[in-house]
Protein backbone atom coordinates (compact mmCIF):
# COMPACT_ATOMS: atom_id res chain seq x y z
CA UNK A 1 0.00 0.00 0.00
CA UNK A 2 1.54 3.07 -0.99
CA UNK A 3 2.40 5.08 2.46
CA UNK A 4 0.82 9.08 3.00
CA UNK A 5 2.67 11.19 4.87
CA UNK A 6 1.08 14.84 5.86
CA UNK A 7 3.66 17.65 7.05
CA UNK A 8 2.05 19.49 9.57
CA UNK A 9 2.88 22.24 12.47
CA UNK A 10 -0.04 22.29 14.47
CA UNK A 11 -2.29 19.67 16.91
CA UNK A 12 -5.32 19.94 14.80
CA UNK A 13 -4.04 19.60 11.35
CA UNK A 14 -1.64 16.08 12.83
CA UNK A 15 -5.58 15.16 14.02
CA UNK A 16 -7.28 16.11 10.51
CA UNK A 17 -3.96 14.09 9.44
CA UNK A 18 -4.77 11.14 10.74
CA UNK A 19 -8.79 11.42 10.41
CA UNK A 20 -7.96 11.57 6.79
CA UNK A 21 -5.86 8.39 6.63
CA UNK A 22 -2.43 9.38 6.40
CA UNK A 23 -0.07 6.96 7.90
CA UNK A 24 2.59 9.34 9.16
CA UNK A 25 2.74 12.78 9.57
CA UNK A 26 6.27 15.22 9.46
CA UNK A 27 5.83 17.47 12.51
CA UNK A 28 7.50 20.39 12.34
CA UNK A 29 7.08 24.23 13.44
CA UNK A 30 7.01 27.09 11.45
CA UNK A 31 6.12 26.06 7.90
CA UNK A 32 6.88 29.76 6.69
CA UNK A 33 10.27 28.89 7.12
CA UNK A 34 10.11 25.60 5.13
CA UNK A 35 9.60 24.24 8.64
CA UNK A 36 12.07 23.97 11.76
CA UNK A 37 12.21 21.89 14.58
CA UNK A 38 8.91 21.39 16.72
CA UNK A 39 8.98 22.83 20.22
CA UNK A 40 8.23 20.03 22.97
CA UNK A 41 5.08 21.09 24.39
CA UNK A 42 4.12 20.61 20.46
CA UNK A 43 5.39 17.19 19.86
CA UNK A 44 4.44 15.86 23.13
CA UNK A 45 0.61 16.66 22.43
CA UNK A 46 0.49 15.72 19.02
CA UNK A 47 1.80 12.17 20.50
CA UNK A 48 -0.69 12.20 23.03
CA UNK A 49 -3.60 13.07 20.48
CA UNK A 50 -2.69 10.51 17.26
CA UNK A 51 -1.68 6.51 17.32
CA UNK A 52 0.10 7.23 13.27
CA UNK A 53 3.90 7.74 13.01
CA UNK A 54 5.31 11.13 14.17
CA UNK A 55 8.46 12.03 12.34
CA UNK A 56 9.86 15.12 14.04
CA UNK A 57 12.00 17.53 12.00
CA UNK A 58 15.13 18.26 13.25
CA UNK A 59 15.83 21.95 11.91
CA UNK A 60 16.97 24.52 14.07
CA UNK A 61 16.72 27.48 11.51
CA UNK A 62 15.26 28.55 8.50
CA UNK A 63 17.69 29.46 5.52
CA UNK A 64 20.53 27.34 4.17
CA UNK A 65 21.45 24.04 5.32
CA UNK A 66 25.08 24.51 6.12
CA UNK A 67 25.64 24.66 10.23
CA UNK A 68 27.60 26.14 12.54
CA UNK A 69 29.18 24.55 15.39
CA UNK A 70 26.78 25.62 17.55
CA UNK A 71 23.85 24.50 15.35
CA UNK A 72 25.05 21.25 14.90
CA UNK A 73 24.99 20.64 19.00
CA UNK A 74 21.65 22.14 19.23
CA UNK A 75 20.25 19.45 16.35
CA UNK A 76 21.60 16.63 18.58
CA UNK A 77 20.24 17.47 21.55
CA UNK A 78 17.05 18.09 19.64
CA UNK A 79 16.93 14.41 18.83
CA UNK A 80 17.67 13.84 22.33
CA UNK A 81 14.52 15.39 23.23
CA UNK A 82 12.48 13.75 20.52
CA UNK A 83 13.47 10.17 21.55
CA UNK A 84 12.57 10.85 24.89
CA UNK A 85 9.07 12.41 24.07
CA UNK A 86 8.08 9.64 21.87
CA UNK A 87 8.71 10.34 18.03
CA UNK A 88 8.76 7.24 15.78
CA UNK A 89 11.42 9.07 13.52
CA UNK A 90 13.14 12.06 12.70
CA UNK A 91 14.16 14.28 9.58
CA UNK A 92 17.36 16.40 9.04
CA UNK A 93 19.24 17.03 6.40
CA UNK A 94 23.43 19.35 6.28
CA UNK A 95 24.72 20.39 3.40
CA UNK A 96 28.52 21.74 3.46
CA UNK A 97 29.43 24.96 2.06
CA UNK A 98 29.53 23.37 -1.58
CA UNK A 99 26.04 22.37 -1.92
CA UNK A 100 27.26 17.84 -1.14
CA UNK A 101 25.22 16.44 1.65
CA UNK A 102 27.58 16.22 4.51
CA UNK A 103 28.37 12.56 5.20
CA UNK A 104 30.20 12.41 8.50
CA UNK A 105 27.92 14.99 10.02
CA UNK A 106 24.76 13.50 8.77
CA UNK A 107 25.87 9.79 10.02
CA UNK A 108 26.73 11.09 13.00
CA UNK A 109 22.87 12.19 13.88
CA UNK A 110 21.28 9.12 12.35
CA UNK A 111 23.51 7.15 14.81
CA UNK A 112 22.39 9.16 17.70
CA UNK A 113 18.87 8.89 16.24
CA UNK A 114 18.99 4.93 16.60
CA UNK A 115 16.41 2.86 16.86
CA UNK A 116 14.50 5.71 15.18
CA UNK A 117 14.82 5.64 11.50
CA UNK A 118 15.91 9.32 9.44
CA UNK A 119 14.51 10.59 6.59
CA UNK A 120 16.93 13.31 4.95
CA UNK A 121 14.47 16.34 3.64
CA UNK A 122 15.00 18.49 0.83
CA UNK A 123 17.94 19.69 1.42
CA UNK A 124 18.76 17.42 -1.31
CA UNK A 125 16.80 19.22 -3.62
CA UNK A 126 19.25 22.36 -3.55
CA UNK A 127 22.08 20.22 -3.42
CA UNK A 128 24.69 20.67 -5.89
CA UNK A 129 24.92 17.28 -7.65
CA UNK A 130 21.38 14.98 -7.07
CA UNK A 131 23.13 11.68 -8.54
CA UNK A 132 25.76 12.02 -5.54
CA UNK A 133 23.39 13.47 -2.91
CA UNK A 134 22.04 9.97 -3.21
CA UNK A 135 24.75 8.30 -2.86
CA UNK A 136 25.98 9.72 -0.08
CA UNK A 137 23.01 10.06 1.45
CA UNK A 138 22.98 5.95 1.59
CA UNK A 139 26.47 6.27 3.17
CA UNK A 140 24.95 8.05 6.10
CA UNK A 141 22.75 5.39 6.96
CA UNK A 142 19.52 7.18 6.83
CA UNK A 143 16.10 5.27 5.64
CA UNK A 144 14.52 7.45 3.33
CA UNK A 145 15.23 10.60 0.90
CA UNK A 146 12.30 13.19 0.28
CA UNK A 147 12.71 14.61 -2.55
CA UNK A 148 10.77 16.94 -5.69
CA UNK A 149 13.43 15.99 -7.94
CA UNK A 150 15.02 18.76 -7.49
CA UNK A 151 12.18 21.17 -8.79
CA UNK A 152 9.77 22.67 -6.85
CA UNK A 153 7.36 20.60 -8.11
CA UNK A 154 7.01 16.95 -7.91
CA UNK A 155 5.35 16.73 -10.85
CA UNK A 156 7.62 18.32 -13.00
CA UNK A 157 10.82 16.86 -11.21
CA UNK A 158 9.05 13.03 -11.92
CA UNK A 159 12.43 12.18 -14.32
CA UNK A 160 14.72 12.51 -11.77
CA UNK A 161 12.52 11.09 -8.82
CA UNK A 162 12.30 8.00 -11.17
CA UNK A 163 16.46 8.09 -11.54
CA UNK A 164 16.49 8.33 -8.03
CA UNK A 165 14.13 4.91 -7.29
CA UNK A 166 16.15 3.13 -10.07
CA UNK A 167 19.61 4.55 -8.99
CA UNK A 168 19.49 3.50 -5.50
CA UNK A 169 17.77 0.12 -6.35
CA UNK A 170 15.76 -0.31 -2.76
CA UNK A 171 19.44 0.81 -0.53
CA UNK A 172 16.98 3.52 0.71
CA UNK A 173 13.52 4.31 0.25
CA UNK A 174 12.27 7.21 -1.86
CA UNK A 175 9.61 9.50 -0.99
CA UNK A 176 8.07 11.99 -3.30
CA UNK A 177 7.01 15.28 -2.53
CA UNK A 178 6.57 19.14 -3.37
CA UNK A 179 3.46 20.44 -4.46
CA UNK A 180 1.55 17.18 -4.04
CA UNK A 181 -2.94 17.80 -4.30
CA UNK A 182 -5.67 15.07 -5.65
CA UNK A 183 -5.30 16.63 -8.63
CA UNK A 184 -1.42 15.23 -9.78
CA UNK A 185 -0.67 11.87 -7.34
CA UNK A 186 -1.50 10.07 -10.04
CA UNK A 187 0.54 11.56 -12.60
CA UNK A 188 3.38 11.35 -9.84
CA UNK A 189 2.60 7.83 -8.80
CA UNK A 190 2.39 6.97 -12.35
CA UNK A 191 5.39 9.03 -13.46
CA UNK A 192 8.03 8.25 -11.00
CA UNK A 193 6.95 4.36 -9.36
CA UNK A 194 7.40 5.97 -6.24
CA UNK A 195 5.47 4.19 -3.15
CA UNK A 196 5.91 6.87 -0.51
CA UNK A 197 4.11 10.08 -0.85
CA UNK A 198 4.50 13.48 1.18
CA UNK A 199 2.37 16.58 0.91
CA UNK A 200 1.80 19.91 2.65
CA UNK A 201 -1.76 20.76 2.26
CA UNK A 202 -2.24 23.49 3.30
CA UNK A 203 -5.04 25.83 3.89
CA UNK A 204 -4.71 29.83 4.61
CA UNK A 205 -7.77 31.00 7.29
CA UNK A 206 -8.36 34.08 8.80
CA UNK A 207 -7.62 34.94 12.31
CA UNK A 208 -10.42 35.46 14.50
CA UNK A 209 -9.33 38.09 16.19
CA UNK A 210 -11.59 41.57 15.42
CA UNK A 211 -8.93 44.06 16.56
CA UNK A 212 -6.18 45.00 13.97
CA UNK A 213 -3.46 47.06 14.12
CA UNK A 214 -3.55 49.27 10.68
CA UNK A 215 -0.13 50.77 11.73
CA UNK A 216 2.05 47.62 12.85
CA UNK A 217 2.51 44.58 11.62
CA UNK A 218 5.22 42.27 13.65
CA UNK A 219 5.91 39.59 11.02
CA UNK A 220 6.79 39.57 7.48
CA UNK A 221 3.53 41.38 6.14
CA UNK A 222 -0.42 42.46 7.87
CA UNK A 223 -1.90 39.36 6.11
CA UNK A 224 0.73 36.55 7.56
CA UNK A 225 -0.18 38.47 11.43
CA UNK A 226 -3.93 37.57 10.82
CA UNK A 227 -4.13 34.21 8.70
CA UNK A 228 -2.73 30.57 9.54
CA UNK A 229 -2.59 27.48 7.78
CA UNK A 230 -3.91 24.32 8.78
CA UNK A 231 -4.27 20.83 7.11
CA UNK A 232 -8.29 19.90 6.52
CA UNK A 233 -9.36 16.28 6.88
CA UNK A 234 -11.34 16.32 3.79
CA UNK A 235 -8.13 17.24 2.14
CA UNK A 236 -5.88 14.14 3.08
CA UNK A 237 -8.99 11.93 2.31
CA UNK A 238 -9.56 13.24 -1.00
CA UNK A 239 -5.26 12.58 -1.31
CA UNK A 240 -5.39 9.17 0.36
CA UNK A 241 -8.82 8.04 -1.61
CA UNK A 242 -6.63 8.77 -5.30
CA UNK A 243 -4.19 6.49 -3.62
CA UNK A 244 -5.78 3.53 -2.76
CA UNK A 245 -7.57 3.81 -6.20
CA UNK A 246 -4.13 3.88 -7.40
CA UNK A 247 -3.15 0.68 -5.22
CA UNK A 248 -6.12 -1.21 -6.14
CA UNK A 249 -5.45 -0.61 -9.85
CA UNK A 250 -1.63 -2.12 -9.53
CA UNK A 251 -3.20 -5.04 -7.74
CA UNK A 252 -5.54 -5.77 -10.37
CA UNK A 253 -2.98 -5.60 -13.18
CA UNK A 254 -0.55 -7.44 -10.62
CA UNK A 255 -3.14 -10.37 -10.51
CA UNK A 256 -4.14 -10.79 -14.33
CA UNK A 257 -0.62 -11.03 -14.97
CA UNK A 258 -0.28 -14.07 -12.87
CA UNK A 259 -3.38 -15.78 -14.00
CA UNK A 260 -2.41 -14.98 -17.82
CA UNK A 261 1.09 -16.42 -17.17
Amino acid sequence: MAVLEICVDSVESAVAAERGGAERVELCSDLLEGGITPSPGLLELVRERVRIDIFAMIRPRGGDFCYTAEEFAVMKSDIAYAKQLGADGVVLGILDADGYVDVSRTRELVELARPLPVTFHRAIDVSADLADSLDRIVLTGAQRVLTSGGKRRSVDGMRDISNAIDRTQGRIAIMAGGGLSPDNIRTVAEGTGASEFHASLNTSIPSPVRHRSDSLFLGTDMERDYSRYVVREEDVRALREELDSIDNERTSVAENAVKDA
